[in-house]
């Protein structure tokens, strides 16, 4: 991202380029009411929509369309802000953007908008990462939990946490800034209940944080397994249509299969991949590898066993990544008469037919709670890696402030880089160089 400068007045196109019947044109900055004057021949009245010609130099129409403006700082940016709704072409939106450029703006940055409603106050930094969420969500779930985070859901959650670590510094400051009062703060039952208190909602908003990457992320599951043991007939029932092609020859998968499906809101990247055995040509070799190479990065691995067989279960767990997260799922008990579900010895097994579906939904649940979802929480947000990065941050300096407690020493240090560590998830103590990789992540009219 180039160097940002807040004083340019900036514009682009708020919508997706390319053919449709509206495009929206959007104007940010201090030079808008100018140019709205030279653009539409009036600065129209604010936040209400007026049909209007939008104009060349020479006062001849380019387009007509709806028009919007809002002034500073009652807009989206919290500068003057111009709308123009135009027809939705190529052409047209280009030359309209270029007629504003010649009136003083320039080309907005990927992500400008945003990142100057940022800085003008308008929403902090969760919430504009929730905007681009929200746009890139991939679920009704995931869709609803953008909305909650961009409306300061999330933003409330983190700001109560840093609330109660204040209401620990306040004391801890105290006794080092008044030890003439002789504030012994030490054995404070007071201060233990709110120690006690933080650590358990460090531990709530760990699980919200972790629920909204995952709803904003989705998941990576891998089937694995030996030839012919019903991978792809499985990813075919997860998926619930033949995503795969199913045949009685053994290797008919060789190269990756992947399927994007939901998982009660919960999105899932599920990859079929080449049974795993001595390869028996190049081909092969090399599905082989791919299948390893996908084992290595996965969230999480079924892996499928043909219960009609010689259980090899142990056999194949020891060709796997040692760091795996895995479920051994027994396929084809529609041949052995098993009952579905969950082992009752091993969590970790559950048996199904993929074939007759039997034992897919319990497959469902078990691999729900495997990935630490929980669909039917309520209020759920969007987060994201760096968000967690930053509270687990903020729980380490936490855990060492408790410890600097517990043996009797000034723990008021720790707690500063605690709220430090937080005030990074919302913005408030955030680098030029993070606010250049968040934003410039953004679309450019956004």
């Amino acid at each position: 991202m180039a160097a940002f400068n807040s004083d340019d007045t900036i514009v682009a196109r708020g919508t997706p380029a390319g053919r449709g019947g509206i495009a929206v044109i959007r104007i940010s900055g201090p030079l808008v009411a100018e140019m709205a004057a030279a653009l539409l021949g009036e600065l129209p009245e604010p936040r209400y929509a007026t049909l209007t010609d939008f104009l060349d130099a020479g006062g001849q129409p380019i387009d007509s369309g709806i028009v919007l403006y809002f002034p500073a700082p009652n807009s989206f940016t919290g500068e003057d802000v111009l709308e123009l709704h135009a027809h939705g072409g190529t052409v047209v939106c280009e030359m309209l953007i270029e007629r504003v450029c010649s009136l003083g703006a320039r080309v907005a940055e990927a992500g400008e908008f945003s990142r100057r409603a940022f800085l003008n106050d308008k929403l902090d930094l969760a919430q504009a990462e929730a905007i681009a969420d929200l746009i890139d969500s991939s679920s009704r779930t995931a869709a609803r939990a953008a909305q909650r985070s961009m409306r300061g859901r999330f933003s409330d959650i983190v700001l109560a946490l840093n609330e109660q670590v204040t209401a620990l510094r306040v004391h801890v400051e105290a006794a080092m800034d008044f030890p003439e009062e002789e504030i012994d703060f030490l054995p404070d039952e007071a201060l233990l209940n709110r120690l006690d208190s933080v650590r358990a909602s460090f531990e709530d908003v760990d699980k919200t944080v972790t629920r909204g990457c995952l709803l904003r992320d989705g998941a990576t599951v891998v089937l694995a397994g030996r030839p012919n043991a019903g991978k792809s007939s499985l990813l075919n029932a997860l998926a619930g249509y033949d995503a795969a092609i199913v045949t009685e020859i053994e290797g008919t998968t060789r190269d990756l299969v992947r399927e994007h499906i939901e998982l009660n809101g919960l999105p899932l990247n599920i990859i079929d991949t080449a049974g795993l055995r001595v390869a028996g040509d190049a081909i092969e070799e090399e599905g082989v590898r791919r299948a390893q190479r996908e084992l290595g990065s996965a969230d999480h691995a079924l892996v499928v066993i043909d219960a009609s067989s010689a259980n090899l279960a142990d056999e194949l767990l020891g060709e796997l990544p040692p760091d795996l997260n895995y479920t051994i799922v027994r396929n084809k008990i529609d041949l052995t008469n098993e009952q579905p579900g969950i082992s009752a010895s091993n969590e970790r097994t559950v048996s199904i037919s993929a074939l007759n579906g039997t034992g897919i939904d319990e497959l469902r649940t078990h691999l729900e709670q495997q990935l630490g979802y929980e669909p039917a929480a309520e209020g759920g947000v969007t987060a994201r890696r760096r968000h967690l990065e930053s509270l687990r941050r903020a729980r380490n300096h936490f855990d060492a402030a408790a410890t600097l407690l517990a043996q009797g020493e000034l723990m008021a240090e720790e707690l500063l880089q605690v709220q430090n560590a937080l005030a990074e998830i919302t913005g408030q103590f955030s680098s030029d160089d993070l606010l250049g990789e968040i934003f410039g992540s953004f679309c450019i009219g956004k």
